[in-house]
């Protein structure tokens, strides 16, 4: 495996290792890696995760679990390429479930307000079509979407 020397480090009020362990479950080829946790005497509970590590399909994330003085902002997401509208639809509903928020243009904010980007792979094609008329359609489709629906965007494309 590929050691990396820059990767993603997560602020977690107290959730990290729930976090970790939900991601992990939603795609393959991921797993937790190692938790540290908190010693007797330390800013939180002892025993409570202070930093999980973890690969979402070989992406080695961490995350920590350092009390509420930071919080997620839309300036930082994960963009997850999805090729089918199943995949799209499992990842989306799992996701936004349990307190999570849509956004708009395949965005959505999962349960601890981290943002996530759904994008499915067909639509940098459409954006990139030599047809730019094509690649508009399908741009002021993309545009008022929330959720992506494949076939829609398609449809746009094609002028349907």
């Amino acid at each position: 495996m590929m050691e990396h020397r820059v990767t993603p480090f997560l602020w977690y009020d107290s959730q990290a290792e729930e976090a970790a362990t939900f991601y992990v479950s939603l795609f393959p080829d991921s797993r937790i890696t190692s938790v540290s946790r908190y010693p007797e005497g330390g800013p939180m509970p002892a025993g409570q995760a202070m930093v999980v590590e973890f690969e979402l399909e070989g992406l080695p994330v961490s995350a920590m679990n350092a009390g509420p003085i930071f919080s997620f902002t839309e300036a930082f997401s994960f963009s997850v390429r999805a090729d089918t509208q199943d995949e799209i639809d499992r990842l989306w509903d799992a996701l936004i479930a349990d307190g999570g928020a849509p956004s708009q243009c395949g965005w959505l904010k999962d349960r601890w307000g981290l943002s996530w980007q759904i994008v499915p792979g067909i639509l940098a094609e459409l954006q990139n079509d030599p047809d730019r008329e094509r690649a508009a359609r399908a741009m002021q489709c993309m545009m008022g979407q929330t959720k992506f629906i494949i076939a829609e965007l398609v449809a746009a494309a094609d002028g349907r």
